[in-house]
């Protein structure tokens, strides 16, 4: 008879995903996760796999979590551009505003510590981006279609300079303890919609 799991996985992986959101990768050792999730090391292994594996399926989560409602205020109907700047702005006072200052984002943290050497980690920041980048690009459209944005304007170009602009405001706002550096940059960006 199979013996039943002591520990929910999901919470489990929620709370995996927490740790590794405040202390990152590297600096998160298989033993500080033991202690953390309160799960013997041969049941972690065996619910979620490897470190590598948990920190995957961690990311997944948090991806799964965070796009569904930017999704939503940008599909909304009626006028796009409010929805986007509202984005937008949201993102720079949460780059500059206490613990979520602090943990930055873990796909954008995920892009600097691991992309650049694991093919994983990078398909799955990629994908993130790939989707927000759409999201942008539809509403922006939208907000084209109905004169909000001059006609002139690339709809595709704005979305990938949004994106960046959002990273940055993460990366940046991890960094430094002066709000007024991610704000003054959120509102210089947004000009270019006008």
């Amino acid at each position: 008879m199979a013996r039943t799991k002591e520990f929910d996985p999901d919470a489990a992986l929620q709370s995996a995903l927490e740790l590794f959101w405040r202390r990152g990768y590297e600096a998160t050792s298989m033993s500080d996760l033991v202690d953390h999730l309160g799960i013997g090391r041969a049941s972690l292994y065996a619910t979620f796999g490897s470190k590598h594996e948990l920190y995957l399926k961690a990311l997944e989560r948090y991806d799964r979590a965070g796009l569904p409602p930017i999704v939503r205020e940008l599909s909304q109907p009626g006028p796009a551009l409010p929805a986007v700047r509202a984005l937008v702005r949201r993102y720079a006072t949460e780059a500059a505003d206490g613990q979520l200052r602090l943990n930055g984002c873990l796909v954008t943290n995920t892009a600097s510590e691991l992309a650049p050497h694991d093919a994983a980690a990078a398909r799955r920041v990629e994908r993130n981006w790939d989707h927000l980048e759409t999201v942008l690009h539809s509403a922006l459209v939208r907000a084209q279609a109905q004169g909000e944005l001059p006609a002139g304007r690339d709809p595709l170009a704005l979305a990938r300079m949004l994106l960046v602009l959002l990273q940055g405001l993460r990366v940046v706002g991890k960094a430094s303890a002066d709000p007024a550096r991610v704000r003054d940059a959120a509102e210089q960006a947004l000009a270019l919609l006008d």
